[in-house]
This record gives structure tokens, sequence and C-alpha cells, in this order.
């Protein structure tokens, strides 16, 4: 295997399947099913998951930013609980954690909590991002990658991996397989945010940027398959 411990970055729309919004748990347990591949392998699989399918704080430019992230916040534990329970519906164990402490819902995230988790095969589901405002879901997964040791932070996308420009809207455009930081900053390819981009890149640790919408391809990645986009120095 290519990587032992990973840290994969999901979006809340990616949960909300072809409903744009909300959770699809079809959907849901479809993507828990193909975690489930990789976690059978023996790998170490930690989750970040987004909140984008019920609230995007930075487009709600009439209200505090601060509240706004927070409301963003909450929608992330709706998703890690959703996830975490199609985990259990198959049989995998699973432990929910949040960066804003609420004890009836979820652990609170403890940095030796999390990797223990990890050490012992459970897949750890992380919410609330950072647990502070003004930082995306993006700078979480890179600074829960950092503090747990991962090998790489696996970035679930819709398209096939880092391109010059929305393939979606130019024909052209031209994926790249292999790219530095530095590169992505200074192009400005938004594989992940700024700040998340700098932390991988302060604490090398690799992102490869894959589609979700493929099935088996986050397998084929942890085999060491050449597929997706990777992004390091």
């Amino acid at each position: 295997m290519k990587y032992k411990r990973i840290l994969l970055k999901l979006s809340g729309e990616v949960l909300a399947g072809d409903k744009g919004h909300g959770i699809d748990f079809n959907r849901t347990l479809e993507l828990a099913n193909e975690i489930k591949e990789v976690a059978d392998l023996g790998v170490e699989v930690g989750i970040v998951v987004g909140g984008g399918n019920f609230w995007r704080g930075k487009s709600n430019e009439f209200m505090d930013r601060a509240t706004s992230d927070y409301i963003g916040m909450m929608g992330t534990v709706m998703n890690a609980l959703a996830l975490g329970d199609a985990f259990k519906q198959l049989e995998v164990p699973v432990r929910v954690q949040t960066g804003v402490e609420m004890r009836q819902i979820a652990e609170f995230y403890i940095k030796d909590r999390a990797i223990r988790h990890l050490e012992k095969g459970r897949v750890v589901v992380f919410g609330c991002g950072t647990g502070s405002p003004f930082f995306s879901t993006d700078t979480a997964a890179a600074l829960r990658a950092a503090e747990i040791n991962a090998d790489v932070v696996i970035k679930a996308t819709k398209v096939d991996g880092v391109y010059d420009k929305d393939p979606n809207k130019h024909k052209d455009a031209k994926m790249f397989h292999e790219i530095t930081y530095i590169d992505v900053l200074n192009k400005q390819l938004n594989v992940m945010d700024s700040t998340a981009t700098s932390l991988c890149m302060d604490e090398n640790i690799p992102i490869h940027v894959f589609n979700v919408n493929k099935k088996g391809v986050l397998k084929r990645i942890i085999l060491g398959e050449d597929v997706g986009t990777m992004v390091k120095n």
C-alpha cells in the first residue's frame, strides 16, 4: 500500500448526491462502503467533512462572519453524524469527534485520542472544522492531517484532478498529474484554499486530488496507481 494513514477531505455537497442540498443517505452509504474497502486493507482513515450542503458562510454577506461560520460548523456535525451512522450500518468501527464540545452528540477532539482510535482500526470523522471561525474545512483537513501525522491529504472533488482551468467550462483544460504547492498557489488553482495549501507545504504533506464520483478510485490511490493529481514539493 502507498499510504498507511490518510486524511480524507469530503465536501458536504458530496453527501448531498444529485439532490444538491441536505443529505442523500444512499449516496452517503455508497461513500462509506468505498472508504470501508480502504479501511479493510489496514489503512488508518481520518475524515474531515464540510458543510456546504447546508450552509456556506462566505455567501451570507449580511451576517456577522463568525456567527455564519459557527452555523456552518453545525452543518459539518450533521454530515459527520450521518457518515458515522453509515459506517455503523456497515459494521465499521467509527468515532465522531468535534472541534467544539458537544458531549451528548460526539467526542470532543483530542489529538492523542484520535490517534489511538486510528491505531485501533477505527475510522475517525472530524466535525466542526478547526473549531474556530474564519478557517475553512480545507484548512481543518490540513491541520488534522498534521496533528495525526497522516501520510497524505486525499481531497475528493467532482473532477479527475487539478486542471489549469475549469474543465466544466473549457474543453481544452489541461490536467496535471503532478504539480508543486508553489505552482498551485501562484496559479491560484484552488485545489484547497491558500492557508490549507501553505500548511501542507510547510509540513510536507502531499495532497492527492481525485474524482469521488468514479467508483473505486480511492482504493486505486491507496494501492499506488497513478490516478488523479499529486501536489507536493
